[in-house]
């Protein structure tokens, strides 16, 4: 391929992909500006290796550069914890059918997950990708995906359905016992 049909398969490629690739750099760091920071990191490099991932996959080329790429900047920034809301119209939970609260609630608490915990939880739930794609675009192995991913579900249901213990179903019945001041023997 010639420099200018390898300039315009790329353009092409990110005219076509950029939100999405956006929404999933969101998704890793919790702000749209560091976001946007990270998609341009993350595409100045996939420019330079365009000709090498054309043929191949550059949708998870460029997946793993914004996985890597936001480890180094969180290295780099040291910790801090961010929390954010994603707005209407960048809301990739749209999807989901949710009613806007429920997603609302749904993002913010994936974004008060530790980060790893949110990076599997993006990649195996909310991009869909398996146990092993998972660990491949982390470095990680597969068992520490499944843990993760356990983990940040468990976390992620105590933050949206704060009623329910883990075991014991929520409910009406729950909430009059409570009321009435019986306890699950459990307790």
């Amino acid at each position: 391929m010639k420099r200018a049909e390898h300039e315009a398969s790329y353009s092409a490629f990110v005219v076509s992909r950029q939100d999405h690739l956006r929404r999933i750099a969101y998704a890793l760091c919790g702000s749209w500006h560091d976001a946007d920071d990270l998609l341009q990191v993350a595409l100045t490099k996939l420019y330079t290796a365009w000709p090498r991932v054309v043929d191949g996959n550059p949708e998870a080329y460029v997946r793993s550069i914004l996985m890597r790429a936001n480890i180094d900047a969180y290295r780099l920034r040291g910790r801090r914890v961010r929390t954010a809301r994603l707005d209407a119209a960048g809301d990739p939970a749209a999807a989901t059918g949710l009613p806007v609260d429920e997603r609302d609630a749904l993002v913010q608490g994936v974004q008060r997950l530790p980060e790893m915990q949110r990076k599997v939880v993006v990649l195996r739930h909310w991009l869909g990708l398996d146990v092993h794609e998972t660990a491949r675009e982390l470095g990680i192995s597969e068992g520490t995906v499944k843990s993760h991913s356990s983990r940040g579900l468990a976390a992620l249901r105590r933050l949206l359905e704060p009623d329910c213990d883990e075991g014991r179903p929520a409910g009406p019945a729950r909430a009059d016992r409570e009321r009435a001041g019986v306890t699950h023997p459990s307790s």
